[in-house]
C-alpha cells in the first residue's frame, strides 16, 4: 500500500503499478477464504482483496472520501468545495482520480502526507478488528466500485461488525485529513492575498 500511494503522489497510477505483485496474492487469499466458507470449515485467511477495497480504499486509493468530508467540514475555499461536490459521486463507488488530479493530491506535500499515511492506519485498525473475531473475515469477492458500508456487509457474508468498522475507519479518515485541508486552505488564503496585493499594487 506504501508502495501504491507514493506512485499516485508522483504522477503515476499506483494500482496499476503494484497490481501484478498485489492481485495474484489477495486473489489467491480471498480464493481459498470463499473455499473454506462454502466447505463450512475454519476462514483463514484475514488479507484479501476485499480486505484492501474495505478497509484500505474506501473511496478509491488514499481513503479519499475522508478528504471530501474533511473539505466540506475545515475550508472556505469554493475551488476546493466545488471539486469535493464533484468528487462525491464517483467517489462513491471508489473512483477517485478527479480528486486525485483535481484537488490536487498529486505533486502536493501537504495532501500527500494524509494519503500516504490513512490506509496503513485503517488498514491496522481493519486488521485488529478482524483478528479480535469484532469484524468478520472476508468470504466474498465483491466488485471494487461496490459502494462502501455495502461492500463490508456483502464481502463478509452479512458481518455487522465490518460494518461498524468500516464506518470507524471512515471517521479517522476525516480526522486525518482535517489539520492537512486546513493547512492547505491558510496556504491557498495567503497565495491568493499575495496575488490580489501585486494587483493592488501594480494596476495594469
Amino acid at each position: 500500500m506504501f508502495v501504491a500511494q507514493l506512485f499516485w503522489v508522483i504522477g503515476i497510477h499506483g494500482n496499476q503499478m503494484i497490481k501484478p505483485i498485489r492481485e495474484p496474492l489477495l486473489l489467491g487469499a480471498i480464493t481459498v477464504n470463499m473455499s473454506a466458507f462454502e466447505q463450512g470449515k475454519e476462514v483463514p485467511n484475514i488479507i484479501t482483496m476485499p480486505f484492501w477495497d474495505v478497509y484500505m480504499s474506501i473511496g478509491g486509493s488514499g481513503l479519499t472520501i475522508g478528504l471530501l468530508i474533511a473539505v466540506m467540514i475545515a475550508t472556505r475555499r469554493k475551488e476546493m468545495k466545488e471539486i469535493a461536490k464533484l468528487s462525491i459521486g464517483p467517489g462513491l463507488f471508489n473512483i477517485n482520480e478527479p480528486v486525485i488530479f483535481g484537488m490536487p493530491i498529486m505533486l502536493n506535500p501537504i495532501l500527500a502526507i494524509p494519503f500516504i499515511i490513512t490506509p496503513l492506519v485503517t488498514g491496522s485498525i481493519g486488521y485488529f478488528a478482524t483478528l479480535t473475531g469484532f469484524a468478520g473475515k472476508a468470504v466474498v469477492m465483491v466488485p471494487w466500485t461496490t459502494p462502501p458500508l455495502i461492500n463490508a456487509w456483502l464481502s463478509t457474508a452479512g458481518s455487522m461488525g465490518a460494518v461498524v468498522t468500516q464506518l470507524i475507519c471512515i471517521v479517522v479518515a476525516v480526522l486525518i485529513y482535517l489539520p492537512f485541508v486546513k493547512i492547505a486552505s491558510r496556504r491557498a488564503d495567503a497565495a491568493q492575498r499575495q496575488v490580489d496585493n501585486q494587483q493592488t499594487a501594480n494596476p495594469v
